[in-house]
C-alpha cells in the first residue's frame, strides 16, 4: 500500500482528487471512500519519507475541507452553553492511542445514528509521545475517517492536557514553556482547534492563601492563551479550557474556580482584549486509567458530583463559561455517565477504558497481546512497583504498548479490527445516550460555521512529518 514518490499519489488520486497549489476539490468522493482514502491514510502515517507523509496529509485535511467535514472549534456551541441558551448534554472527548482510523471511524457511526455531532476527538501531550502519534497524523487521521464514513459537519479535535510539568517548569522554566508553546502552533497548524491547558500543576497548596496557591495556574494559563490567540486562523476562535485540580489530587472547590478564574481573566486583560476559557477541568476523586488492584480489576471511585455541579453552575452564572470538565471517566461504570449531564457537565474526558477493551478483546489475537505485554516488561520495568502485581503492571503501562506496535495494530486483518470496532461502536452507543447526546446535530450547525478561506499548508505538514 506504500506510495513511491509524489507522483505515485498523484496517480492514484488522478480523476479523484483535482490538487490545486493550496487546495484540493474533490472530483469522485465515491472512489475516494472506497479505496482511495484508506491509502492516503495508511501513508500519511507509513509514508517512507516525510515528503510523502506530508503530502497525503495535506490531501486528507484539504479534502475534508471540501468535503464539508473540516477539523473545527466547538468555541461557539461552550458560548450558547455558557449564555445558558443550550444544554442539557455532556460532550464526550475521546482519546485514541491505537487502533486510531478504526476507532474513530466507530465513533462516528455511533454518533449518527443519534443525529449527534458533539464529540472532541483528542489525544494528551504524553500519549503524543508514547503512542507515537504526532498532532498533524492524529488530525488526519481523524479526518481520514470522516471522509471514510461520509460524515459531514465540523470535526473536533483537541488537545489534551496540554501540561506544564512542575519539575522541569522549575529546572528551567523557559526551555519548559518554549517546548509547550511549540506544540501548541504545531497543533494549530495541524487543525487541533480547541486545547486544554493544564498548569494545574503548578498549584502549590502550601502557600496559605487560594490565591497564591493558584497564582502560577492562573498566570501560566494566561500567557498560553494569549499565545493560542496569536496562532488561531482567521476566523476560528479556539476553544480553550483550563484546569484548577490536578487529577488524582484533592477535589475542586467553588471557591478555587472563582479565585483562578477571577485572576486568570485580569491577567489576561493586561495582555488584550481577548477571549478567555470555554470551561474548566476540576478534581472529583477519579485518577487517570483508574487505579487497578492487585488482581487487575479496576478500583470503584467515589465520585463527587456535587463539585461538578456546584462548579458548572457558577460557571455559567457568573462568568459564562460553558461548565466543568470531568477527566478520568472511562473506568467508571457505565450507571454513573447519567448523572454527567444532569449535573451540568459539560464535557467528560474518556481514554483508558476504551484502551482496555482493544487489549481484552476477544477479537485480538493472542500473539500481539503477548508481544506487547513482553514488549513492556522488558522496556517499562523501571515503572514496576514496589510491591506491585504482575497484573496491576500490565494495567498501569499497556498504553504504552501501543506506539512500538502501531503498523501491527493498523494492519491486522480486516476481519479482526472490524470485530474490535463493533465492540466500541456498542458501548459509544450505550455512552452517547446516557450523555444524553442525542439530536446535538441542529445545536451544533446553528453555533459552529468553518470559514470559507480554511486551508493547510502543504510544506507545514511536510516539515512537521519529519
Amino acid at each position: 500500500m506504500k506510495f513511491q514518490g509524489i507522483d505515485a499519489i498523484k496517480s492514484a488520486c488522478g480523476g479523484i482528487l483535482q490538487i490545486g497549489d493550496d487546495s484540493v476539490k474533490v472530483q469522485d468522493e465515491e472512489e475516494l471512500r472506497d479505496g482511495a482514502i484508506d491509502k492516503l491514510v495508511y501513508n500519511a502515517v507509513f509514508g517512507d519519507s516525510a515528503e510523502i507523509r506530508g503530502w497525503c496529509r495535506w490531501l486528507i485535511k484539504s479534502a475534508s475541507i471540501d468535503l464539508g467535514c473540516a477539523p473545527s472549534s466547538i468555541q461557539g456551541l461552550y458560548e450558547k452553553v455558557g449564555r445558558g441558551e443550550a444544554g442539557g448534554f455532556t460532550v464526550p472527548a475521546i482519546n485514541i492511542r491505537g487502533l486510531t482510523y478504526d476507532i474513530a471511524r466507530a465513533i462516528l457511526r455511533s454518533s449518527e445514528k443519534i443525529n449527534m455531532q458533539a464529540v472532541l476527538f483528542e489525544i494528551a501531550k504524553s500519549e503524543i509521545g508514547y503512542t507515537f502519534q504526532h498532532p498533524s497524523e492524529y488530525a488526519a487521521v481523524i479526518l481520514a475517517a470522516a471522509i471514510k464514513e461520509g460524515y459531514k459537519g465540523p470535526v473536533f479535535i483537541q488537545g489534551d492536557h496540554y501540561q506544564v510539568t512542575a519539575k522541569n517548569y522549575h529546572a528551567d522554566k523557559e526551555k519548559e514553556i518554549s517546548g509547550l508553546k511549540k506544540l501548541i502552533a504545531d497543533s494549530i497548524a495541524a487543525g487541533f482547534y480547541n486545547i486544554d491547558i493544564d498548569s494545574s500543576t503548578m498549584v502549590e497548596l502550601d502557600k496559605g492563601s487560594v490565591k497564591e496557591e493558584q497564582r502560577l495556574n492562573f498566570e501560566l494559563a494566561a500567557e498560553l492563551t494569549a499565545y493560542i490567540r496569536e496562532l488561531e486562523p482567521e476566523g476560528i476562535t479556539v476553544s480553550v479550557g483550563g484546569e484548577i485540580g490536578e487529577v488524582g489530587g484533592k477535589n475542586s472547590t467553588v471557591e478555587e474556580f472563582t479565585v483562578y478564574t477571577e485572576n486568570y481573566l485580569e491577567v489576561l486583560k493586561s495582555k488584550g482584549d481577548m477571549k478567555g476559557i470555554s470551561k474548566i477541568s476540576v478534581q472529583t476523586g477519579t485518577s487517570h486509567g483508574g487505579v487497578p488492584l492487585p488482581d487487575g480489576s479496576v478500583a470503584k471511585v467515589a465520585l463527587d458530583f456535587q463539585v461538578l455541579e456546584d462548579i458548572s453552575k457558577a460557571a455559567v452564572k457568573n462568568y459564562g463559561i460553558a461548565g466543568a470538565v470531568q477527566h478520568g471517566a472511562s473506568t467508571l461504570p457505565d450507571e454513573a455517565f447519567d448523572k454527567f449531564p444532569a449535573t451540568g457537565t459539560v464535557e467528560v474526558h474518556l481514554a483508558t477504558g476504551y484502551q482496555n477493551m482493544v487489549y481484552d478483546s476477544k477479537h485480538l489475537p493472542s500473539d500481539l497481546r503477548d508481544k506487547s505485554y513482553n514488549w513492556l516488561r522488558e522496556n517499562c520495568k523501571g515503572e514496576w512497583k514496589e510491591g506491585q502485581t504482575e497484573e496491576q503492571f500490565l494495567y498501569k503501562t499497556r498504553k504504552k504498548g501501543f506506539g512500538p506496535f502501531k503498523e501491527e495494530f493498523w494492519t491486522l486483518p480486516e476481519s479482526v479490527r472490524s470485530g474490535i470496532a463493533g465492540e466500541l461502536e456498542s458501548k459509544f452507543d450505550l455512552l452517547f445516550d446516557k450523555l444524553n447526546c442525542k439530536d446535538t446535530k441542529e445545536q451544533v450547525a446553528s453555533t459552529v460555521q468553518v470559514p470559507a478561506g480554511l486551508k493547510f499548508s502543504l510544506e507545514k505538514e511536510i516539515s512537521m512529518a519529519e
